[in-house]
């Protein structure tokens, strides 16, 4: 279905060439004085300059060539503009055609391609904290977006579960348990079913053997340990696969927490055989080379304003590091996945290792020349005061404990006033604790940082989710009163407030597809904001129930139906779903 803008564009493009002038003049855009007009073409004023002309005189005789049938007012006012309204008529066909198209006619233009999403980016062994709610929910956001425009869709978590956290871990244990059989090399037996330590026992562990690190021996311990894992060593992958039997249950219990579901749960170690290859396939090719015993890959390019290090593949002791793994695993999922596009959402800071590993791919023939690669780096949530957000004795806050916070603080709201029944507080609370989560950190652009406030979020007025969710609970409330709406055909008369409405829901298109064009999630927050507004004061100023005009109370209906239908869809793809009652 095309969008209203281009239609109105190429009426208007049709009334320049009728005049007899060029028809790239008549570009049209929305107003930016709405007490004017809705749209105005500007086009008068430039195509002056080429046929030496009044542009008043231009955009006269451009107005004369429009159908008024399709338009309410078409006014050419000095120095040229044309500026126009849009008849019932015209604007009613329009979004007849929305309601009754599939996902309101948004065309699917991402049919056919497939799209990697790499985001979340947990590490085993350590409970996600706060850092880790940015890349899991705008990830998350942008995944759904893109199956929304036809993309068939990979969500792959990227574990780091193979680096140096699984040698310290290792060594910790060989320390307090040294007689397990884990560390007997002449031990030939089946190792035990059960877990050394319980998922506690292991979320202590590792921050004990982080502490170490600064001891040389130690860390000597851990580095051996990590490389003698990463070869195989038979006693130490049987521990790495009670490390990952133990984390991976609870990581996907918090995940399931913030609704957000990967396809693939894979990591680090999966990538890890893909390694050999691509070394010897790079060495080949001429593009890895030695540098003080080191094995790089140089991506410097002519014209590069700032340096540009060579990205490391092999450290000098025969190790890899993020790069090395992060580039095999782009072989991986182009051999089993042959992706069109690959989305990585990580922290910003991280901006210089994607421009390496982009660069690095493209040049090394790992992706083809085709394959976009883009890099959604996000700024940092921060507490109220601006300051990095940590618990009262300076620590990270966990992750289940800043969904907890919210979660009771949007109950005793609920309790409180009363909002449901006491068999749906528990529903009610999480629905609407998770809109107040997600949209509080989604409605701000992804790169910048921003102050989490617990009580502004969960408010019930202003930008918020829970805002969001009172619009759609309050009109499905007028349309369960009502009764069946579903098949009602868009016939309103367009009073000034049906009108801002009907106006606001025909730019659905539009901001779902900036959205997605910019990976920007929070585009998608400030459309429902004001088509929520928009619809807030349609149904305060006009008489729908106790409308005695049927047919026009069945426009009105139809009307807030499909607002509600189109505020669903936002929230599904910002991760969050509406309540029954509020």
């Amino acid at each position: 279905m095309q969008k209203l803008l281009d239609m109105i564009t190429a009426k208007m493009q049709q009334a320049f060439a009728d005049a007899g002038y060029d028809a790239a003049f008549g570009r049209v855009t929305v107003s930016n004085r709405p007490d004017l007009c809705e749209y105005q073409c500007n086009g008068a004023l430039s195509a002056a300059k080429q046929y030496k002309c009044a542009p008043i005189a231009i955009a006269n005789a451009v107005a004369e060539k429009l159908d008024k049938a399709d338009f309410s007012m078409i006014e050419a006012v000095m120095p040229g503009f044309i500026n126009l309204k849009l008849s019932d008529a015209f604007l009613q066909a329009y979004l007849e055609e929305m309601r009754s198209a599939e996902d309101f006619g948004i065309e699917k233009f991402g049919a056919g391609h497939t799209v990697v999403v790499d985001y979340g980016g947990a590490n085993v062994a350590k409970p996600l904290h706060i850092g880790h709610l940015r890349p899991a929910i705008i990830g998350e956001s942008l995944k759904r977006l893109h199956k929304f425009f036809g993309y068939h869709t990979i969500g792959d978590i990227h574990l780091g579960d193979w680096g140096l956290q699984m040698g310290l871990i290792i060594a910790e244990l060989q320390e307090r348990q040294p007689d397990l059989p884990y560390f007997d090399l002449d031990y030939t037996g089946e190792y035990p079913k059960e877990s050394p330590f319980t998922l506690s026992e292991l979320e202590e562990i590792y921050p004990t053997a982080s502490s170490k690190k600064t001891d040389p021996v130690f860390a000597e311990k851990a580095h051996t340990a990590t490389f003698e894992l990463q070869q195989g060593r038979r006693g130490y992958r049987a521990i790495w696969d009670h490390i990952m039997g133990v984390s991976l249950p609870d990581l996907h219990r918090i995940y399931d927490l913030l609704d957000v579901h990967f396809e693939k749960w894979l990591g680090e170690s999966d990538a890890d055989p893909y390694i050999p290859g691509m070394i010897e396939d790079l060495k080949t090719k001429g593009h890895a080379v030695e540098s003080s015993g080191a094995l790089v890959f140089p991506v410097a390019e002519e014209g590069d304003k700032k340096e540009m290090p060579p990205c490391i593949l092999v450290k000098s002791d025969g190790s890899a590091i993020y790069a090395t793994t992060d580039l095999a695993t782009m072989v991986q999922r182009m051999q089993d996945w042959q992706p069109d596009k690959m989305l990585y959402v990580t922290d910003k800071r991280q901006n210089l290792h994607f421009e390496q590993i982009f660069r690095a791919a493209k040049k090394g023939g790992i992706v083809r020349a085709e394959t976009e690669l883009e890099h959604v780096g996000h700024g940092t949530m921060n507490g109220a005061d601006g300051k990095p957000f940590k618990t009262r004795d300076g620590g990270v806050l966990r992750l289940e404990a800043l969904i907890n916070d919210m979660t009771e603080f949007v109950r005793a709201k609920v309790v409180e006033n009363k909002i449901v029944d006491e068999t749906e507080v528990e529903d009610t609370t999480d629905k609407i604790a998770l809109a107040a989560l997600k949209y509080g950190d989604l409605s701000n652009q992804p790169t910048k940082d921003y102050n989490f406030d617990l009580e502004r979020f969960a408010a019930f007025e202003g930008n918020t989710g829970p805002y969001i969710l009172y619009t759609i609970v309050r009109i499905k409330s007028i349309l369960a009163r009502y009764g069946a709406w579903e098949h009602l055909p868009i016939q309103v008369p367009a009073n000034i407030y049906a009108k801002d409405l009907m106006l606001a829901i025909t730019k659905a298109g539009p901001a779902l597809e900036a959205a997605l064009k910019t990976s920007s999630p929070n585009m998608i927050c400030a459309y429902i904001y004001d088509l929520a507004g928009a619809a807030n004061k349609f149904y305060h100023e006009t008489r729908i129930l106790t409308e005695e005009d049927k047919a026009l109370q069945a426009g009105y209906i139809s009307l807030i139906g499909l607002a509600k239908r189109i505020l669903e869809t936002c929230i599904d793809l910002l991760g969050f779903s509406a309540p029954e009652k509020m």
